[in-house]
């Protein structure tokens, strides 16, 4: 659906340009855009492999392993299916503590590997299991304590201030995730009903 929404104003910029007769607008457009989005990707590579690479060590050093001994009474609530000292509690900690950092991209090996674990736990039946769906909101929802990502956004394109998000991104994800987990938690009791 998304393909098709981008497709059509994609499309239209360039009809619209071609029958304005700006077409060098369109063309200057295309250019800056890609330049920009260039180096956004560079200025964000490092951002990730920095923080990839850090996460590498915690878990290397043995910090995940730590981490997920230290959120088990919370790991518990959540998915009290998953068995204690399973691989998906070690990658699910490392997840919520990447995106707890507001390092979604970092996150991502992590979260991938989290649900693979958990579909072989779920069966591999073709419908996910709930604690996969309580992973999905957890991740989504994303309560963080620094919004490492929107700060090197703001930064790279000029924000005077790109740190004054920090306290919006924290209501904001903590509103977010509290709300997910009580809706799924609801929705997990009622098929258990």
């Amino acid at each position: 659906m998304l393909n098709v929404i981008w497709g059509f104003f994609l499309i239209g910029g360039i009809l619209m340009g071609a029958f304005l007769g700006r077409m060098d607008l369109v063309t200057n457009a295309v250019i800056s855009g890609g330049r920009s989005a260039l180096e956004l990707a560079f200025t964000m590579a490092g951002v990730v492999a920095t923080w990839a690479g850090i996460l590498k060590i915690a878990e290397k050093g043995g910090m995940i392993d730590l981490l997920e001994e230290k959120m088990a009474p919370f790991l518990n609530f959540l998915f009290p299916t998953v068995p204690s000292g399973h691989p998906a509690r070690r990658y699910i900690a490392a997840n919520f503590v990447a995106n707890f950092l507001g390092l979604g991209w970092a996150a991502t090996p992590a979260g991938l590997l989290a649900m693979k674990e958990l579909a072989k736990l779920n069966g591999e039946t073709g419908r996910a299991s709930n604690a996969m769906c309580m992973f999905l909101v957890v991740n989504m929802s994303s309560l963080q304590l620094v919004t490492v990502n929107i700060i090197a956004y703001r930064a790279e394109y000029g924000s005077a201030a790109p740190a004054e998000i920090v306290g919006v991104g924290i209501a904001a994800t903590l509103v977010t995730t509290f709300v997910g987990i009580m809706l799924a938690k609801l929705l997990e009791g009622r098929e258990k009903k």
